[in-house]
């Protein structure tokens, strides 16, 4: 059984929103939004659940996007922004206010990285702080990967076709090369066997069956055809800790450099590199990570 909940929000005509609590909320402490990478799942972040001390400083709430994890709706088309808005629902129906100043911290791996951004956008009242890891504020530019970034829809416009079908497919489950090409890139090709073992099943079983299909392709869309964000990065005015990892195989840190200079009316953009990490950077560097996020959270969760 999934280690989430559900809370059910009306966004795009019903969501049942799956998420993740590893200490029941505590309204005295800030509170941490936690957003996953592509096709994966809450269980991304268990060395967090896990850290006492990171636990001790604030709330982690880990919310599964639109078509991740057990978070389901109706609506077969969504986008990030769809995502956003429903993570911002999620919160107010679960009373989540943020704690001290009634606002809250975004963390997000990857994908969930511009998501922080859309929330920042959406909600600034509502948002004390950003944190993306391993990400990149663009659209999968030519810019980009001048700058050594992945060639996303290269990568990933064979599965959107191979998924794309008027037939029923109710034996489907992603191929073991996806996974493996997955956590590759994500967690890194010398990761430990019981993290490849762990990361294969829960991938083919999430996107088991037709409806299994429906959910893994609008993802691969969203993320070969989202919009940049390049335009907005100056209506975001909170603070900003990018943290992204030297051995990143998807988003390099030169792309980070650069676009860590667009949160121009942020008070504190910083970006930290993190020797050696990998593109899941709380994955591969969990201490350093979570000791950025008490130090951050600390400084502006009073």
């Amino acid at each position: 059984m999934p280690n989430t909940e559900t809370v059910h929000v009306d966004h795009l005509g019903g969501i049942d929103a799956a998420y993740q609590m590893p200490k029941p909320y505590d309204e005295k402490k800030p509170t941490l939004v936690l957003v996953n990478s592509f096709t994966t799942s809450s269980e991304l972040y268990q060395s967090q659940y896990a850290n006492k001390d990171l636990t001790d400083a604030m709330n982690l709430i880990s919310i599964e996007l639109l078509g991740h994890g057990q978070t389901r709706t109706q609506s077969e088309n969504f986008t990030y922004w769809d995502t956003a808005i429903m993570n911002l629902q999620v919160l107010a129906a679960l009373h989540i206010t943020g704690g001290p100043g009634k606002k809250t911290f975004v963390l997000g791996t990857s994908q969930g990285g511009w998501i922080t951004t859309r929330m920042a956008l959406l909600a600034p009242d509502k948002i004390s702080g950003i944190i993306p890891l391993g990400t990149s504020m663009d659209y999968e530019s030519e810019r980009t990967r001048s700058l050594g970034c992945w060639n996303g829809p290269a990568d990933l416009t064979p599965n959107i076709r191979a998924w794309t079908t008027e037939e029923k497919t109710e034996e489907f489950e992603p191929s073991e090369e996806y996974a493996n090409f997955l956590i590759d890139i994500g967690f890194g090709k010398e990761c430990p066997r019981e993290t490849r073992e762990f990361w294969v099943k829960e991938i083919k079983k999430n996107y088991r069956g037709d409806e299994g299909r429906r959910r893994i392709r609008m993802a691969a869309i969203n993320l070969s055809e989202r919009d940049g964000l390049h335009s907005r990065l100056s209506d975001v005015r909170c603070p900003v800790l990018w943290l992204h990892g030297t051995a990143d195989a998807v988003y390099s840190v030169k792309n980070a450099e650069e676009e860590i200079k667009m949160f121009v009316n942020s008070p504190d953009a910083q970006l930290k590199t993190v020797e050696g990490g990998q593109h899941f950077l709380s994955f591969s560097h969990p201490k350093e990570v979570d000791g950025a996020l008490i130090q951050f959270v600390g400084k502006y969760g009073k």
